[in-house]
């Protein structure tokens, strides 16, 4: 492991470990990434974000290659996707939190919006939240779900199985996780009545842009 990897192996087990004090984790649920170079440092397979150290962490490489002794996640495929049509993208979180767990298990209509747009800030980090359709963890073709999804936007939802976001940086993926999860615990807070934000202002927002 270079000193690079270590840095940033690091800076994803203190980011992982503040997920599950904050509750947005549990158990050995969930996994988070970064690339590095021309590989990517990812989170090993059952592990718990609770505990989990910088020397835990895989390496592999863009095509999937073990670069270490450690095993990485059975969802890795899913973030080398990502990686490879988010070009920007340098760090990946995916989560099985309360929330936004529990939107991704409703019926969904591809037709409409997944989540309404309560605030702001909602509106101007997600452009759009696609819901990927329900495959075992791990599948196969996961990550051309996930690839296509990951087009459209730095958010997703798996259908019956969690959220996953991207960033620039790995405290930006792991806002973003924040945000869909707020704004997923206001949906069922509100339970139909709340205000949302009109077509025109989530098209202010987002300079233009069509709304969710």
């Amino acid at each position: 492991m270079t000193e690079q990897q270590r840095s940033v192996s690091r800076e994803l087990a203190l980011a992982a470990q503040s997920l599950f004090r904050r509750g947005y984790s549990f158990g050995t649920a969930g996994n988070l990434s970064a690339r590095v170079d021309e590989g990517v440092v990812v989170s090993p397979t059952n592990c718990s974000f609770e505990d989990l150290q910088e020397d835990a962490f895989a390496i592999v490489d863009l095509k999937g290659v073990s670069m270490t002794e450690q095993k990485p996640s059975k969802e890795t495929h899913f973030h080398l996707a990502i990686y490879e049509v988010r070009e920007e993208a340098r760090a990946v979180v995916h989560l099985h939190s309360t929330y936004a767990t529990a939107v991704s298990c409703l019926p969904y209509d591809e037709n409409a919006q997944v989540l309404p747009v309560y605030t702001p800030y909602f509106a101007m980090r997600i452009p759009a939240l696609p819901v990927v359709p329900y495959l075992r963890p791990g599948h196969p073709s996961l990550a051309e779900e996930v690839r296509h999804a990951a087009s459209l936007s730095p958010a997703m939802l798996l259908k019956n199985h969690g959220s996953i976001t991207t960033g620039k940086t790995i405290r930006e993926a792991t806002a973003l996780a924040e945000e869909l999860e707020e704004q997923a615990k206001l949906f069922f807070l509100l339970n139909g009545r709340g205000e949302t934000l009109n077509a025109s202002q989530v098209a202010e927002l987002r300079g233009g842009k069509a709304s969710l």
